[in-house]
């Protein structure tokens, strides 16, 4: 077992959406966890749903201490925490390290008791209620050396990281840092900006919305404040990236001013060499796959009934988009598959009474 299951008692701080999942992950393992947060609602909701309990006087000493504070306030949260319980690891998962990491040396905290973290994992909801002790599996989790960390407080977060599902990948703080403003806080501002045009279009366009759109827009409904937060914490490496947006921007506008076509087409090649260099679902290169998009009715069970159907066959679903066509009383069920089972995934579905898209359909 980790030193996170063996020792004393985990004392989590803050229960939003991340320190209530890592609560509710830890209890599934038959971990001790102290929760703690100044807000009395979102306590008693962690509370409520089992991802720990009230600290009491008769308490062990706690060997380690989350905190998943807002990242305006993590670091001073953390010199608290260090001072307050001088035998416990204590590590962050806020999803800015270097500005962290200074302000927690400047205040003249332990440092070899002190590891920043930050698992890869989130949800576009926040709050306590959006948790979910799973959040976590197959997921990164960026573990990062203070300077000073000792090894058994490096080995004592990474343990926590491993207990929980994730997958830990070590990195510096600055490397961090940039690495997230690239993958998750300049998607997110795109995001937002792109939802922020539909504020004021009119119904009629509202209602031709697709997928793309949902798929673009999607974490625009993330919480403003806290992203506020993150982004103001990781100022420089998000501006260096909105910098060179803005230049890939003026450069769409004069494309179109001109009527070039090879102006823009160079756009969207650009996104598509892009694209292709995001990982696979395990790792590493992408890989091709083949889609078949199966017709679903809009009826309870139908879709279960598609990927039971789907597994019967043999047949490893490799990605799954569903989209669903307004007013329509069918969903559109994007299935991807390695390049060579395309034509079995057909034969079975046809043979089972599904509609193939683009396929002919005999009486």
């Amino acid at each position: 077992m980790s030193p996170v299951a063996t020792r004393g008692p985990v004392r989590v701080v803050g229960t939003g959406l991340l320190g209530t999942s890592i609560g509710l992950a830890l209890r599934a393992l038959d971990v001790d966890v102290v929760l703690a947060d100044p807000s009395r609602t979102s306590l008693g909701i962690a509370l409520d749903m089992g991802a720990g309990r009230l600290p009491a006087a008769d308490d062990a000493p706690v060997a380690l201490v989350v905190v998943a504070a807002p990242p305006d306030v993590v670091a001073e949260v953390v010199a608290a925490e260090l001072e307050a319980h001088p035998d416990a690891v204590v590590t962050d998962v806020a999803s800015v390290k270097t500005s962290v990491r200074d302000a927690v040396a400047a205040s003249g905290a332990d440092l070899t008791r002190y590891v920043g973290s930050h698992p890869m994992a989130g949800r576009e909801r926040s709050g306590p209620t959006a948790a979910q002790a799973e959040l976590f599996a197959a997921r990164p989790w960026v573990i990062v050396d203070s300077g000073s960390s000792s090894d058994e407080a490096l080995l004592t977060v990474r343990s926590l990281a491993v207990d929980l599902g994730a997958v830990p990948v070590t990195m510096d703080a600055e490397g961090h840092d940039d690495a997230v403003a690239t993958v998750s806080h300049l998607p997110q501002v795109a995001a937002s900006l792109v939802a922020a045009r539909l504020v004021a279009a009119r119904p009629e366009a509202l209602a031709l919305a697709g997928q793309g759109l949902r798929d673009t827009t999607r974490i625009a409904a993330s919480d403003a404040r806290l992203w506020a937060s993150i982004l103001a914490a990781n100022a420089g490496p998000v501006r260096e990236l909105l910098v060179g947006l803005r230049e890939d921007l003026d450069r769409v506008v004069a494309a179109l001013d001109e009527g070039s076509l090879a102006g823009l087409a160079r756009v969207v090649e650009a996104g598509n060499l892009g694209v292709a260099r995001i990982p696979g679902k395990h790792g590493g290169a992408p890989r091709a796959f083949e889609v078949v998009t199966v017709l679903v009715p809009d009826t309870p069970g139908e879709l279960a009934r598609l990927l039971t159907e789907i597994g019967d066959a043999g047949i490893n679903l490799e990605d799954l988009l569903l989209e669903h066509s307004p007013g329509q009383p069918v969903g559109l069920a994007s299935l991807s598959v390695l390049p060579g089972s395309t034509g079995q995934l057909v034969e079975v579905l046809a043979n089972r009474g599904w509609r193939i898209a683009g396929e002919e359909q005999h009486a």
